[in-house]
């Protein structure tokens, strides 16, 4: 299995992707809107705008719920007034945890991570403890019976550098700013598009297994459901045996 983004393959393999689309699209539409207000509505004068928005058209979302986002971020409609934290720390054996949230009660939501990391043998880390492990990318996850080879041909053009082929799922990773390019790329060539976004690539891994493996997954769920959370990223590297995929 990838040691791309564990994690999301992970969530692909238990089935929850579908499910999670409903809050996918409310993680979205917070990026937008703090991005509009940080930076403006324009997004060709806005870097981060256009990236969001880039991610949020990848991942199917209407266009109208795109413009709502902006207008809010821009106050051209009533809105929530979010702070966007990213929270660092680790799980079992030292595994680098990052958390990014969007909040409006930052000290609600500060205690309830302490609390989820304690819960599962984890820790807080001080700000730029792990951050400079990960790497930001883009990634489109495939479905069907794919070979490397012929996805590479389809999507090299449009952006893509690295592809990974496991068991009927396969990654697709490129620039962010290449996303929407490759995704397009990948239904151009008839390949079915699950998923696509930013995801944040580690460096290095940290092998785990049996309990510690368990008590990892657990708290990358706790984390993934908290509902402040926008992602939240590792370097574990756990093999398929140790996975509870029921």
């Amino acid at each position: 299995m990838s040691g791309h983004s564990k994690w999301s393959t992970i969530k692909h393999k238990k089935g929850k992707a579908d499910a999670a689309r409903g809050k996918l699209f409310t993680r979205l539409i917070k990026e937008i809107t703090v991005a509009a207000r940080m930076g403006g509505g324009d997004e060709n004068s806005n870097p981060r705008l256009r990236t969001a928005v880039l991610i949020a058209r990848a991942a199917n979302m209407p266009g109208e719920n795109i413009d709502r986002g902006i207008k809010r971020g821009t106050g051209e409609l009533e809105g929530v007034d979010y702070v966007e934290i990213t929270y660092e720390g680790y799980g079992p054996e030292g595994a680098a945890v990052m958390v990014d949230v969007v909040t409006d009660n930052r000290n609600r939501t500060v205690s309830e991570m302490r609390k989820l990391f304690s819960k599962f043998g984890g820790k807080m880390g001080e700000q730029g403890s792990v951050a400079w492990i990960f790497t930001k990318r883009g990634r489109v996850a495939l479905a069907g019976d794919l070979d490397e080879d012929t996805v590479m041909e389809a999507t090299l053009d449009a952006g893509a550098d690295d592809i990974v082929i496991d068991d009927g799922f396969a990654e697709v990773f490129c620039e962010v700013e290449d996303l929407e390019a490759v995704k397009e790329a990948c239904e151009a060539a008839g390949f079915t598009s699950e998923e696509a976004g930013m995801v944040q690539v580690p460096s290095t891994q940290v092998k785990l297994t049996g309990n510690k493996a368990a008590t990892m997954l657990r708290l990358m769920e706790a984390l993934d459901d908290q509902d402040d959370c926008q992602n939240v990223w590792s370097n574990f590297d756990i093999d398929e045996k140790d996975m509870d995929l029921e």
